[in-house]
């Protein structure tokens, strides 16, 4: 399958010259944001995990630590996200969302309902390392509901392969049944076949319940379903249609309304650079007819800015 990441590796690079490069960017009276920021942008997430620790040998300091030492706000963040391992930005994102004053649900929904069910288990796995604590107990703990099942059911990562022919009709049909056929809603029924067939099964099933409802089944979930399981649902319906098509929405909605989502943007450009931004792309340019990369320009300034553009790796107007 070909890469449709925007970020690549630079074949020409040494870990230890880069390192030196990121050092004199640091040393002395002002930082050298450019240096950092192009550096960084044009280096594999492989080549920043050899780069620290070429940094850690010849100057006995983290980097990350240095660098947030050097920057401040939303471009810190943007720096700091790149040089963590895939599975470690998730995991990072992840106990932030629980910790502390409220949850941020949007985080929990994102990457649960948008990571394969080999990802989930990497996660599952890293976050008991580095914290000594379950991912389950400390979600369930956090969350209530029926909201609570489904991200417990996505932890499962437990998704059934391919497609069931034999199930798709009576999938359907269940679905139908438990929301716009009864008065009120049967919400383990959505919660049980969105969160365990799989994306090729399901769109499948999405076919036939427009067939039976003569709607999408997103209406139905907005119709039957609210708050934070609504979300959830409605996540993992996106994802099963196309991961690009659910990243390129959050990409618009994080940039749409009074001010920017900053979290959510940089979350995004950083998890997804060396995945399928390049689908990402094509998708938000056909969703709303302007390029990723303009919208960027538009919504962001200063070195944060110049990050995501490079990130964004082209400009399909």
């Amino acid at each position: 399958m070909a890469y449709r990441g925007t970020v690549k590796p630079n074949y020409n690079s040494d870990p230890q010259k880069d390192a030196e490069i990121l050092y004199k960017a640091m040393k002395g009276f002002g930082t050298d944001e450019k240096a950092i920021l192009e550096l960084l942008t044009t280096r594999s997430n492989a080549q920043r995990q050899q780069i620290k620790a070429a940094y850690k040998n010849l100057h006995g300091k983290d980097l990350a630590d240095a660098l947030k030492s050097e920057l401040d706000g939303k471009f810190e963040k943007l720096i700091v996200g790149l040089l963590a391992p895939p599975i470690s930005y998730d995991v990072t994102e992840l106990r932030n969302a629980i910790k502390g004053q409220g949850t941020d649900e949007k985080v929990l929904i994102e990457i649960l309902a948008s990571r394969t069910p080999t990802q989930v288990k990497e996660i599952i796995s890293a976050y008991k390392q580095d914290y000594d604590k379950s991912l389950e107990g400390d979600i369930t703990g956090d969350c209530s509901g029926s909201f609570q099942n489904m991200l417990v059911v996505l932890l499962q990562a437990s998704r059934q392969q391919g497609v069931n022919d034999g199930t798709i009709k009576s999938d359907a049909e269940a679905l139908f049944a438990a929301g716009e056929k009864k008065f009120g809603t049967d919400e383990d029924q959505f919660i049980t076949i969105l969160g365990n067939r799989s994306a090729d099964h399901l769109r499948r099933v999405f076919e036939e319940y427009k067939k039976l409802s003569g709607h999408e089944i997103e209406e139905s979930i907005q119709r039957e379903t609210s708050g934070s399981l609504r979300e959830v649902l409605l996540a993992v319906v996106k994802c099963a249609r196309s991961v690009p098509g659910y990243f390129a929405e959050s990409l618009n909605n994080a940039m749409s309304g009074v001010g920017t989502d900053d979290h959510t943007l940089t979350r995004i450009m950083v998890s997804r650079s060396e995945v399928d931004l390049l689908d990402i792309r094509a998708e938000f340019k056909k969703k709303y007819s302007v390029s990723l990369y303009s919208r960027i320009k538009s919504e962001t300034s200063g070195d944060y800015s110049k990050t995501l553009l490079l990130l964004c790796g082209g400009d399909d107007a």
